[in-house]
């Protein structure tokens, strides 16, 4: 039986924030794809958190080792953010599990019921890599009680990198550098190091199988522009250092990724007001 392991950054947050109703639709979509998939597919479930974070997991969502570290330790910010980094996060999962296959996905993304079965089903059509896109669904009704009324919408298109699937076994190759969740390029990152240690990778953007609640664009607000430019440079260093181990040829895409990524470099000295937001989805 294929086993998948799937791991979130689990956050503590109050009632302003949006996750305070978004983060337990992804809990109780969690579990219940899970057992869904039961007979078919062996899925572990898996959080890595701050300390201060460990009473919000639930009691079937495995916790790996509190997080020790953040973007905070790696360099200073004009605003104080503690995000963690990507790479203390999949290098729990890869300690904690033997699955053949990880999943990541940002604490905001909701599953469908079968979401396990049709990404088992892909693997097993011979895609060994897979990004899928979300889709954005109205804000409520988000009780939980209503998850029905969620699932039976069929949303909107959403560009954005949030969800990951990618072999154990490519991890250990991975760059990862020093980027940050919750910040813009991330999704490329991540996207970038799939797509490049991957047989058979595939995007997916029509696929109903995760949602968002709400589009509120958050990705947008340039007060944290400091950690979107950290993340952009951590990922022009990853993808150049792909290039000159060949991981680009026949990768249009990540190409791209490269000369977005080059050009931002030019515009370093403009206020951040000024920059474009082409490049923030992911």
């Amino acid at each position: 039986m294929l086993r998948i392991a799937h791991i979130i950054n689990t956050v503590k947050v109050g009632k302003q924030s949006d996750l305070h109703s978004a983060q337990p639709v992804t809990f109780e979509t969690m579990r219940r794809a899970r057992d869904f998939s039961a007979d078919t597919v062996t899925v572990q479930l898996y959080s890595a958190q701050f300390p201060e974070d460990v009473d919000v997991v639930p009691d079937w969502i495995v916790k790996t080792p509190d997080l020790e570290s953040s973007i905070l330790n790696v360099g200073k910010f004009q605003k104080s953010r503690k995000l963690p980094l990507i790479k203390d996060i999949l290098d729990r999962l890869y300690e904690a599990s033997e699955a053949d296959y990880f999943i990541y996905t940002n604490v905001d993304i909701a599953l469908m019921p079968h979401f396990y079965l049709v990404v088992a089903q892909l693997i097993e059509s011979g895609i060994d890599g897979m990004v899928i896109n979300r889709r954005t669904i109205a804000n409520t009704p988000c009780e939980l009680a209503q998850l029905p009324l969620m699932w039976a919408q069929a949303g909107e298109e959403h560009p954005g990198y949030d969800c990951f699937v990618f072999q154990r076994g490519a991890y250990p190759d991975f760059e990862l550098g020093t980027s940050c969740i919750g910040v813009n390029w991330i999704g490329k990152v991540l996207l970038a190091n799939v797509y490049a240690h991957s047989e058979n990778f595939k995007t997916f953007a029509d696929l109903h199988l995760t949602f968002h609640l709400g589009d509120d664009r958050s990705w947008k607000v340039s007060d944290f522009y400091d950690y979107d430019l950290h993340n952009e440079r951590q990922l022009h260093t990853i993808l150049k250092n792909f290039e000159s181990q060949g991981w680009l040829d026949q990768r249009d895409l990540l190409k791209k990724f490269l000369s977005e990524t080059s050009r931002e470099q030019d515009t370093d000295h403009i206020k951040p007001a000024k920059r474009k937001w082409w490049f923030s989805c992911g």
